[in-house]
């Protein structure tokens, strides 16, 4: 397949079997970036853990120090007395009869949703639709609680979930291209910090074993994870 010009002058700029550190990889995938939007900044984190071992499974969350640079749509599923809570945190959508049946007929036209504990007999009904799409609120995750003004907030914020995939591998988005280099750089040095504190004991051997970054339509730089000092 031909290399396209923009393709070209992104390889240009760097050599693509070396390891750089955070900081330089977060410099090449913005200056690589030549799009007319602002793409997403991604990382992708190949643990070494068995996903299929209950004790492996590494899921937990990080509040990344410069936000994600996206607006976060939010419903939040919850009985009247909490709406008004919710509404004033800034949810988008605030509810829940009406959602779930909107949902049951195929909304899903948020990025997070956050219920309360006693709903969740309603909210867990449309695990099917919700589940394969990332969006389940899960107690873990901090979207089931009945503090849903801090929730709230906290995913506005910048608060995101991860989840290793079944090949041992994190991907999330931290950032946009926009970012200046060392935004970029802290973000995810600190979600790669959150990864190593939930490093589960029956892991054995290398624990990080690449890091790759890249922008929505760049090539991956990768990193080398003895230069992250987490």
């Amino acid at each position: 397949m031909a290399l396209t010009k923009n393709r070209k002058d992104a390889l240009s700029k760097y050599d693509i079997e070396n390891l750089y550190s955070m900081e330089e990889a977060s410099k090449i995938v913005k200056e690589m970036t030549k799009v007319k939007f602002d793409p997403s900044v991604d990382i992708a984190v190949r643990l070494g853990v068995d996903p299929k071992k209950a004790n492996q499974m590494v899921r937990g969350t990080v509040s990344l120090p410069h936000g994600t640079g996206k607006d976060v749509k939010v419903l939040v599923l919850c009985t009247p007395d909490k709406e008004k809570e919710a509404n004033d945190a800034g949810a988008d959508f605030v509810g829940l009869d009406e959602y779930v049946d909107k949902i049951k007929k195929g909304w899903t036209d948020v990025d997070v949703i956050i219920t309360m504990p006693s709903v969740m007999g309603k909210v867990g009904a449309l695990g099917r639709i919700l589940g394969p799409r990332g969006l389940m609120p899960n107690p873990k995750t901090g979207t089931v609680t009945m503090n849903i003004s801090q929730a709230v907030t906290d995913v506005k914020a910048g608060k995101i979930d991860f989840k290793v995939d079944k090949n041992g591998i994190i991907h999330a988005a931290i950032g946009k291209a926009s970012f200046d280099a060392n935004k970029i750089a802290d973000n995810a040095n600190e979600l790669v910090a959150a990864l190593m504190r939930l490093k589960p004991s029956s892991s054995k051997g290398s624990y990080l074993k690449s890091i790759v970054l890249s922008s929505t339509m760049s090539p991956g730089v990768k990193v080398e994870p003895k230069s992250i000092d987490a």
